[in-house]
């Protein structure tokens, strides 16, 4: 390649990155997913569009949408919350083993009995959309405000069941007939332990490492952070494990580690996972062939009506029996198994290893995934509405901004006060943060000025509080306790705080048993809103 052939690619490349940022402001007004869009600019620039443009290497396309998913999954399992995630384990890894044993079983009966699909290939494609999409989760969940509990496993299936699905589509994708589902069954579950060990044990060492050691720069720690849990992802996967759960599991210990410039990191990996998703989704649309698909509409709408109507919920239900799982928590559940790039990527394994019949496999999933995405996202607000499963007026997480003061022994943190914050009409005075703590800022429409303990607290205020090393957490989770239950947090047992005396934990629920609220997702990945 030489440098003009670089500049036409990064000219080119540089435009197609602005039409998805504006086609992601299209998607957030019509509702349609924004994925769709992605693979509708490939398919346009693509050799049956306008650009003309012949691709069709399934080999760089694998690894190019490994290496996006690697980013995708960096990205959500930072922005997850260990409280919320914590409780849906144990639902989250029968979802993503049984669960998808079960959707793999009936999906390929449905395949080869109704469609007409030999068996190989109906296993295939059975596998291969058994796995929901990390990307598309995070996506729709940013604009979809579910309660804690279901977001929390939605995100785990989505990081935990890439791992036995990739196992399933390699060894239907081999020569020779299928090994022992005994066999298979086990690597699965080593490939798992080895994936979720590596994933903790870097996510810790990062994590303390990153605590420890005070960059000179705010820039590089966000860089530091994405380095580790590609780490992981790399680690993992040489180890021959899961290198998909290793880099989720490391990337939510780092992002729930309170690092410093922690916000920064979030938005950093935000930035990087749009990128990986604006990239893998429009290499995907360059390399399908449109007038291909022509015969392979029917089966893969039937397919998609078996997956969606009966594979998914009948997995869902088996897999929730142990737990008492309300019915239209089910139901949701059912419904929001999206689907998105991870199927049409594990629909190019077959393709790169010369599996008869693959480039059919290849199409069916790409029409399935283009459909029932486009049926099932923007219905799913709607639904989570009917089945009152909204959690709009839950209150939200305070957003706390972090940066060290290293030669000042002490911490700079800033936040803001969101809609549905309780510490709108708080007075200073009234924060009752502890000794060492104070706010010394505050930034009211553009205005900023030296609060008074008097000074009552607005919606859409920035603080800045300047903390000492020993009172830092303590100050930050007094914060938290305000902004979800008032200024009478702590002793109402409506949060964490310290009472008029001096400090104590900030962070003990109240011995009345008392629970503190959920936080509603906003756009991603794991993401939550500010306040």
């Amino acid at each position: 390649m030489s440098v003009d052939h670089l500049n036409q690619l990064l000219l080119i490349c540089s435009l197609v990155l602005l039409v998805a940022v504006a086609a992601v402001r299209l998607s957030s007004r019509s509702g349609l997913p924004s994925l769709l869009i992605y693979l509708g600019i490939g398919v346009a620039i693509g050799q049956d569009g306008l650009g003309g443009v012949v691709f069709d290497n399934a080999e760089l396309t694998q690894l190019l949408g490994y290496a996006a998913l690697v980013v995708i999954l960096a990205e959500g399992g930072l922005g997850t919350k260990w409280k919320e995630i914590r409780p849906a384990l144990p639902r989250a890894a029968l979802l993503s083993t049984f669960g998808v044993a079960v959707s793999v079983g009936v999906t390929a009966a449905g395949a080869h009995y109704l469609a007409g699909l030999e068996w190989r290939q109906a296993l295939l494609i059975g596998a291969v959309v058994s796995s929901t999409d990390a990307a598309a989760v995070f996506s729709v969940l940013r604009s979809v405000p579910l309660p804690a509990r279901l977001t929390g496993v939605l995100e785990a299936e989505s990081g935990f069941n890439d791992a036995p699905v990739v196992i399933l589509v390699v060894a239907f994708s081999t020569a020779g007939p299928v090994e022992h589902w005994y066999v298979l069954l086990g690597e699965i579950a080593l490939e798992l332990a080895i994936g979720a060990a590596i994933g903790l044990a870097v996510g810790w060492l990062g994590s303390y490492g990153m605590k420890h050691v005070a960059l000179p720069a705010s820039g590089l720690y966000p860089i530091a952070v994405m380095a580790i849990a590609v780490a992981a992802y790399a680690a993992g996967a040489l180890a021959h494990g899961s290198g998909f759960l290793a880099v989720y599991l490391a990337a939510m210990i780092l992002g729930n580690a309170k690092l410093p410039h922690s916000a920064a990191t979030r938005g950093f990996a935000e930035g990087v996972g749009w990128i990986g998703q604006i990239g893998m989704f429009v290499l995907l649309g360059l390399l399908v062939t449109p007038h291909h698909l022509l015969d392979d509409i029917v089966p893969a709408l039937v397919i998609g009506l078996i997956l969606t109507i009966v594979a998914r919920p009948t997995s869902v239900f088996l897999s929730l029996l142990p737990f008492r799982v309300p019915w239209r928590e089910k139901t949701l559940l059912s419904w929001a198994g999206l689907r998105g790039a991870v199927p049409i990527v594990l629909a190019t394994i077959p393709m790169v290893g010369d599996v008869p019949g693959s480039e059919r496999v290849f199409n069916i999933v790409f029409v399935l995934v283009v459909v029932y995405t486009l049926i099932q996202g923007p219905t799913l607000p709607w639904l989570a509405r009917r089945l009152r499963l909204g959690d709009d007026e839950e209150a939200a997480d305070l957003g706390i901004e972090s940066a060290p003061l290293e030669r000042l022994r002490g911490h700079l943190l800033s936040t803001s006060i969101g809609p549905s914050s309780r510490m709108h009409g708080v007075e200073v005075g009234e924060l009752r943060m502890p000794a060492g703590a104070a706010v010394t800022l505050v930034v009211r429409d553009g205005t900023s000025f030296v609060p008074a303990p008097s000074t009552v607290l607005r919606h859409g205020d920035e603080l800045l509080v300047v903390a000492t090393d020993p009172v830092r957490d303590a100050a930050e989770k007094r914060l938290q306790a305000v902004s979800q239950g008032g200024k009478l947090a702590g002793w109402l047992g409506t949060g964490g705080a310290e009472p008029a005396g001096g400090p104590r934990p900030a962070a003990r629920r109240s011995r009345a048993g008392a629970a503190r609220p959920a936080a509603p997702r906003e756009h991603g990945a794991g993401k939550r809103l500010h306040h």
